[in-house]
């Protein structure tokens, strides 16, 4: 767990003690070194910094892009899984992991383009995405741009806006307690860790981003929206999401979390594997259309 960012581990603590029914066990541990993997990884110099990433597998090219403040181990659970069909390609995120960040202002535009740079680099005509949480957003974000060819995209717990009408108001309120803390910590100069690096993450979590709901129509891929129905995401947000597109499958997954991906891959891997697998279909429970 020492790869978890400080933020990270604060919203899983709070998570878990809000309910005593509930306990909430992530899994980081692999027999591969994901995100260490001195015979797999590598760096490339994408729009003015370098990028970390790491290739498992063979087939069909399948990006995994992790959440705020994360880095490639976040997703073992979905490499393991992934790389015995797909082409898994796994990067740390700017300014995340091993990547530099080399900006002052965070987007969730940069790491986009940073990927469809990261994409154009490989040489990769056609692809997949799964993303979960910032991953997911910023696979919209790639839907929306439309710069590169990408078949599907998985958004777990992604988000158009920050406000509350998407997100849970106790995430909000501790996002702004946290602001102050990082800001009294770039005050008083504190050195134990870059306290830049987090103003800028917690920037995209408490700023960004700000989709306009009409722009998910330009994404011409198919696109599984997928939550915990007890996520940091409000589920009407995930339902207003995909009702927003015009090729999409929604997944609100029983007693679940923000931290599914995590904390109960086999459901969550079984779902994306069927949504990535399967032909796509939008049958009508409408008979008189029959």
């Amino acid at each position: 767990m020492k790869n978890i960012s400080r933020l990270f581990a604060l919203l899983l603590t709070i998570l878990i003690n809000s309910t005593s029914s509930a306990q909430v066990k992530m899994n980081f541990k692999f027999d591969t070194d994901y995100g260490s993997n001195e015979n797999t990884g590598k760096f490339v110099n994408i729009n003015g910094t370098k990028i970390y990433f790491e290739e498992y597998g063979k087939g069909e090219p399948l990006l995994l892009i992790h959440g705020n403040g994360g880095s490639i181990i976040w997703m073992g659970n979905q490499i393991d899984y992934f790389k015995e069909k797909y082409r898994v390609i796994i990067a740390d995120n700017r300014g995340q992991g091993k990547s530099q960040m080399n900006t002052d202002s965070l987007t969730y535009d940069q790491i986009a383009k940073d990927w469809e740079g990261l994409a154009k680099h490989l040489k990769l005509d056609s692809l997949s995405i799964v993303g979960w949480s910032d991953g997911g957003i910023v696979g919209l974000k790639m839907g929306i741009n439309n710069k590169i060819k990408i078949k599907k995209i998985v958004a777990m717990g992604a988000n158009l806006r920050p406000d509350s009408t998407a997100v849970k108001s106790w995430a909000i309120n501790y996002l702004e307690k946290e602001k102050h803390h990082i800001l009294l910590k770039i005050k008083e100069k504190d050195t134990t860790k870059n306290w830049n690096v987090q103003k800028q993450l917690l920037g995209l979590l408490q700023d960004q981003p700000n989709i306009p709901k009409e722009d998910l129509s330009q994404i011409k891929a198919e696109v599984l929206v997928i939550a915990g129905d007890e996520d940091i995401i409000k589920s009407n947000h995930s339902l207003e999401i995909y009702e927003g597109l015009n090729h999409a499958h929604l997944s609100i997954m029983p007693g679940e979390t923000h931290f599914t991906p995590s904390s109960n891959p086999k459901l969550f891997n079984v779902i994306v594997n069927k949504f990535l697998s399967d032909p796509f279909l939008r049958p009508d429970s409408d008979f008189t259309k029959w």
